[in-house]
């Protein structure tokens, strides 16, 4: 193909810009989504802030706070992602907010990185590296136990 060919491709071969009504339902669908993930990612984040201002992080302290968080949004993740894919049919706008907005902004990896980077600075790159790893195989254990445990609650609850 060549570059001109390209350039005429259309992004998304169901909507075509040109037409002035397919390009407004594009930006409306757009603009909904972006939306309600700022809302959800506003709620999440005033969450992990409190979660903060109630256990708060001593310095020098192992940063359970963030752990917590960390894991328990990805559980809440493995929980959500099976009862919106595989139990509950829900508005197209529910995974974008909550999902991605309220346990995005719940979650955080960029607290997760500074804390890694002040133990080791602090010269606790034991604690540091136990962090690194632990936070990482606690959130996976976290997402895949709930949702596998959800789906067995979810099959057992249809059996009834």
């Amino acid at each position: 193909m060549s570059r001109r060919e390209a350039v005429n491709e259309p992004i998304d071969p169901d909507a075509d810009l040109r037409v002035p009504a397919q390009r407004d339902e594009l930006m409306r669908h757009q603009v909904s989504v972006l939306a309600v993930v700022s809302l959800g990612g506003a709620a999440g984040a005033c969450a992990r802030y409190g979660a903060a201002l109630l256990w708060p992080t001593p310095a020098g302290g192992f940063p359970w706070t963030t752990l917590l968080v960390n894991t328990v949004g990805c559980a809440v993740i493995g929980v959500f992602m099976v009862l919106i894919s595989e139990v509950w049919t829900v508005h197209r706008l529910v995974r974008p907010f909550f999902g991605t907005g309220v346990l995005g902004g719940f979650t955080t990896f960029s607290t997760y990185a500074v804390d890694i980077r002040t133990l080791l600075e602090e010269g606790e790159a034991r604690t540091g590296l136990a962090y690194l790893a632990g936070t990482a195989l606690a959130a996976l254990a976290a997402v895949w136990t709930a949702a596998v445990l959800t789906r067995r609650l979810a099959v057992r609850g249809e059996a009834r």
